[in-house]
């Protein structure tokens, strides 16, 4: 008995100390939601600033535009592309920013990969290149197999110019853009704790210790950023309507538009915000949580893209080659983004460098669009299809 008595103390003894620790436990943190909008403040003043990812958008659509005006040389346009000068906005052409060395230059896929980095700079150099000596020198001969020049679309449409495989290098350079520079670095450089923990940031978020003369920490900062790839030629940025610009903002609109897809804008916004919540809040596990809801659904959105306009320019080969032509040319740029989406929770992008190539390679084999068939169109669409959750019927 006395032992059962022992036992019985002991165990109570364990049981009180259990419940004594229990209560002795820090107090959980205060669950940390999202704003209404993306509005942070500190100080009275607004915490959020993104001014150079706003410059270069505005630069990248006088480009898109340029690229189009046979009067403009070579020079002209790699001077926008790498210099950052030559724009009619005065302003653009004094804020130090440029195009090109933001272009494949993520830290987390170009960071250690300079061979690649370099490849995909140079092809858009080249593009800029022979859109001027072979599109803009055939400007007014009409476009054949073999022939660059224009191409109406049917019932008097718009007027393409192509090159001799029926390519459109200004739509090729402008979708593949939407990857390389606002995809690449939303999702694989800003969004990255490498970017976001780099140096004393994370120490320094934690105390709330501001950049020097500025109403922010260095990680909410390089999360604004990001934002700004996206919402920065918005309006009001803290309230995006997307539309607002030629590249990612538009094409995300275009996907929200679609009832396939209703939906996948607002949680790209929502998980923005909770994501600078939670940098506010010190919680970097819901940081990271919400970055990778970003990944994936702009990823999914340039995949849903894509689709669309390899179907598109499918439905309108031998009878409207112009409008397929154009499609295509969009598709094109589109798979050429492919390699900068990134699986969340992973380092990798949905398709490698390698399997974009091939993709581009099949499009261009022999006369290129001249020659390409439905089923090389499907076949290609079903294979980006499958990575993600939706079909090609759904994209088309």
């Amino acid at each position: 008995m006395k032992k059962i008595a022992l036992g019985i103390a002991i165990l109570s003894a364990i049981v009180f100390t259990s419940c004594t620790s229990d209560d002795d436990s820090p107090t959980p943190k205060a669950e940390i939601k999202a704003p209404a909008t993306y509005v942070f403040d500190r100080n009275g003043n607004s915490s959020v600033s993104f001014s150079g990812q706003t410059a270069r958008i505005k630069m990248a659509n006088e480009l898109g535009s340029a690229l189009k005006d046979n009067s403009k040389t070579k020079i002209q346009l790699d001077a926008m592309f790498a210099d950052g000068t030559g724009f009619e906005d005065a302003d653009l052409n004094t804020s130090g920013k440029k195009i090109r060395n933001k272009t494949a230059a993520s830290k987390d896929f170009f960071g250690a990969n300079t061979t690649d980095a370099a490849a995909i700079k140079e092809q858009f150099d080249g593009w800029i290149a022979l859109q001027v000596s072979e599109v803009f020198e055939n400007w007014t001969n009409e476009a054949s197999k073999g022939n660059a020049g224009f191409l109406q679309e049917a019932g008097g449409g718009s007027t393409r110019y192509i090159n001799s495989k029926g390519l459109e290098y200004n739509q090729a350079f402008a979708k593949s853009l939407i990857g390389a520079l606002m995809a690449d670095q939303i999702l694989n450089n800003y969004l990255s704790p490498a970017v976001l923990d780099a140096g004393d940031n994370k120490k320094d978020n934690d105390a709330t210790t501001l950049k020097e003369g500025k109403d922010y920490t260095l990680m909410e900062h390089k999360w604004d950023e990001a934002y700004g790839y996206l919402y920065g030629n918005e309006d009001n940025p803290a309230v995006p309507v997307l539309g607002a610009d030629s590249y990612l903002n538009k094409y995300l609109g275009k996907v929200e538009s679609d009832t396939d897809f209703t939906g996948i804008a607002t949680d790209i916004y929502n998980a923005f915000k909770l994501g600078r919540a939670a940098i506010v809040g010190k919680d970097y596990v819901l940081r990271n949580k919400q970055a990778d809801i970003i990944r994936e659904k702009i990823s999914t959105a340039i995949a849903i893209r894509t689709v669309f306009y390899l179907q598109a320019g499918k439905s309108n080969l031998g009878t409207d080659n112009a409008g397929a032509f154009h499609d295509l040319s969009e598709g094109y740029g589109f798979i050429f983004s492919l390699q900068f989406t990134r699986k969340p929770g992973t380092t990798e992008p949905y398709f490698t460098k390698q399997e974009v190539d091939r993709f581009l390679d099949q499009l261009m084999v022999e006369g290129g669009f001249w020659d390409l068939t439905p089923e090389t169109l499907d076949t290609i669409s079903e294979a980006i299809a499958a990575k993600f959750d939706f079909t090609v019927e759904q994209a088309k």
